[in-house]
């Protein structure tokens, strides 16, 4: 089964700037880094490379299919998906997830939940999206996403974990019962029609949700999570030269991110996630909000 994303070539704009893997069941967090042009994050690149990928995050194989020699109508009903940027503050970092999760883990997108929406006043609960990933050994994982943009790091990391817990306890804040991973299995297998699948593909993809003993591989849930959080430079170092600002930048957040690891490891144990693998890409941003709201117009309007 192909990448639903028809180019992953966004990647060469982001800078990897580091990878930590940690605990047995192959945890991963991913430090990217917006281009710098003279002491400041180059949204507008960014903007630029993410135009393409809107179509693939926000509806359906199906769909792109039926505008196939309709590209400009395509471009529309794909950016109408979107909610008033202005407003929501959440969709950046599901499409950002979207973009980690095929283009850089190589993990096909069997569905996400913008493209299940039929207005932009309309929320979807659950998870941000469901993608399926091979591993090594032959055996596959569900990956479930989760997104959060919030200035504080910590803060973002609490709310994801947070989030996960509540998703696979199907429980709310309350402790009351919610509609969980079990409902989003559900909703998988009821929407399959929903896609281009042949019916080998149906039959593979209902496997990987209801898994039996019949098959010769093995299936786990796992989650993908994308961390949006905010750094503010000084004013020596914006005054400082191109390479000293960013020497600076990317040491800030690599330390950042190292000193959030055990906080990391505690929420895992807090909320009872061991087993499961962990896919996390974090992002800092300069003016997280107005960042999010010019990237946001820049890709829908």
């Amino acid at each position: 089964m192909e990448l639903s994303l028809a180019s992953s070539d966004f990647l060469k704009v982001f800078k990897h700037l580091d990878t930590h893997e940690f605990s047995k069941t192959g945890n991963k967090i991913d430090l990217f880094l917006f281009p710098i042009n003279s002491n400041k994050f180059d949204y507008n690149r960014i903007i630029n490379e993410l135009m393409e990928p809107v179509a693939d995050f926000a509806i359906s194989r199906k769909v792109k299919n039926s505008y196939a020699n309709k590209p400009m109508t395509l471009s529309k009903v794909a950016r109408e998906k979107f909610l008033e940027y202005k407003k929501n503050t959440g969709e950046l970092g599901e499409f950002l997830l979207y973009c980690f999760l095929e283009g850089h883990l190589n993990a096909p997108k069997i569905f996400s939940k913008l493209e299940m929406k039929t207005s932009t006043s309309m929320y979807v609960n659950g998870s941000d999206g469901v993608h399926f990933l091979k591993l090594a050994d032959g055996n596959f994982q569900l990956v479930f996403g989760e997104s959060k943009t919030i200035k504080e790091l910590g803060g973002a990391m609490y709310d994801a974990f947070k989030s996960i817990y509540q998703f696979k306890n199907e429980i709310n804040d309350k402790g009351d019962t919610k509609s969980g991973i079990n409902f989003e299995k559900r909703l998988i297998s009821d929407n399959l029609d929903h896609e281009t699948w042949t019916e080998k593909e149906k039959e593979f993809l209902t496997k990987l949700i209801y898994p039996t003993s019949d098959e010769d591989f093995e299936v786990d849930d796992a989650f993908g999570i994308f961390i949006g959080f905010q750094i503010t430079p000084t004013d020596e170092q914006k005054r400082s030269s191109n390479s000293d600002y960013r020497k600076a930048i990317e040491a800030n957040v690599k330390l950042q991110l190292t000193k959030e690891l055990k906080h990391i490891e505690k929420l895992i144990e807090r909320y009872d996630l061991f087993g499961h693998s962990f896919y996390i890409y974090a992002l800092p941003f300069i003016e997280l909000d107005k960042a999010r709201e010019d990237i946001m117009k820049g890709i829908t309007t």
